[in-house]
């Protein structure tokens, strides 16, 4: 008989279907916040009035706003905002936008706690994976005081999270920070705000979610609640995606997407370990600059392919889910994303040929790697993987 333990967050709630703007002034007024200081998306903050009007119904409890995090949260990026909401006197911290902004809304906060001005400074607080064993260690600190709310614009769902992709950039690394003191407080989710999300950032990192939810339904740390929420996200995402691609103005199918990414991070915030796609995914943002969502659209199906001969069976619920019982949820997949208009190929997102070796070496310092439901052994093993999409 299979055991386990299901762990709980500290996040106080979540919001949907409201205008963001009214749901962030009853979440500050709730826990008393005086100075809250945003961290947003760039092209959000500068070319619509969505931050603004958050802004406006702050009021005098507005204490600025940073609109400077590049993909996947460089480290330098990071101390840079901390040092600009240490100086506003922040003591609520808003991020506004995509996963760059979350998982480095995150990561101030940790800055805020244990004053570091220098990108040097988080070393301490990264979480380090032994790359022959894949046993993480896990640096004890202080909880942020400073707590986080997020008000996403992308479907990548690490608001869910405990945990912070931050790049080292001399490294070219995305490396993970790690603690449960990290859970935003609360998400707001107001489908109206995604209307000026790029489409081909929805859409993929809408793949991201549904890569959640796969991998977290074949992961060998899979039980009958979390199977169940993962079935009902790739039901969500299944239908909502095409949905918005047919009619980006269909709020409601939005909306779908976005309670269909929260569902999909069930499993991961519970403790549930992924997969290869997920810890190929890290790598290819961190090491190659691709975006998490091209990332997954690219791997998910190759992962899948590459895990069948363990868990095929596991594999006939998804794409039942996914209205194409009977079909290889690779084949399935594979349609599903190429019918967004999505990325298929490594090289299609950047990548080189010659790069390849060392994303792989790479992967062998994620913790997922080694979780995967069929062990890989070595940088040797994930090649034909990636050769596999090239």
């Amino acid at each position: 008989m299979r055991a386990g333990e299901i762990v709980f967050t500290g996040m106080d709630r979540v919001v949907f279907g409201r205008p963001a703007a009214e749901a962030v002034v009853e979440a500050a007024d709730r826990i008393g916040a005086r100075r809250v200081f945003i961290l947003a998306g760039r092209t959000l903050n500068r070319e619509t009035d969505a931050v603004r009007r958050i802004a406006a119904a702050l009021g005098p409890r507005y204490a600025g706003v940073h609109d400077d995090m590049p993909a996947h949260s460089p480290r330098d990026a990071v101390v840079a905002c901390a040092n600009k909401a240490r100086d506003a006197g922040c003591d609520l911290l808003l991020s506004v936008g995509g996963g760059s902004t979350t998982d480095g809304g995150k990561a101030v906060t940790i800055c805020l706690e244990h004053d570091v001005r220098e990108p040097d400074g988080l070393e301490p607080f990264r979480t380090v994976v032994d790359e022959i064993t894949g046993k993480r260690s896990f640096p004890q600190y202080r909880a942020p005081q400073v707590r986080q709310i997020c008000v996403p614009t992308t479907l990548s769902g690490g608001e869910f999270n405990a945990r912070a992709g931050v790049t080292e950039p001399r490294l070219r690394l995305k490396q993970a920070y790690i603690h449960p003191g990290l859970i935003p407080l609360a998400v707001i989710f107001d489908p109206a705000i995604t209307v000026h999300t790029p489409e081909w950032l929805w859409l993929s990192t809408g793949v991201r979610a549904v890569d959640h939810a796969v991998e977290t339904y074949c992961s060998i740390d899979g039980n009958a609640y979390t199977d169940s929420t993962a079935l009902q996200a790739l039901r969500l995402l299944g239908h909502g995606l095409p949905a918005v691609k047919r009619d980006p103005t269909d709020l409601a199918a939005r909306l779908d997407c976005q309670i269909g990414a929260w569902i999909s991070m069930t499993a991961i915030v519970t403790g549930t370990r992924m997969g290869a796609s997920h810890a190929i995914g890290h790598v290819l943002g961190g090491s190659a600059g691709v975006p998490h969502g091209y990332t997954s659209c690219v791997m998910l199906p190759a992962v899948l392919a590459f895990n069948a001969a363990v868990n095929g069976d596991r594999q006939a619920e998804i794409s039942i889910a996914l209205g194409a019982a009977g079909q290889p949820a690779a084949e399935v997949l594979d349609r599903f994303i190429g019918g967004l208009g999505l990325p298929r190929r490594l090289r299609d997102v950047g990548v080189q040929r010659d790069d390849l070796q060392r994303i792989a070496t790479n992967c062998m310092l994620d913790d997922w790697t080694f979780s995967n439901p069929r062990p890989i052994g070595g940088a040797q093993e994930i090649m034909p993987i990636l050769e596999s999409v090239y």
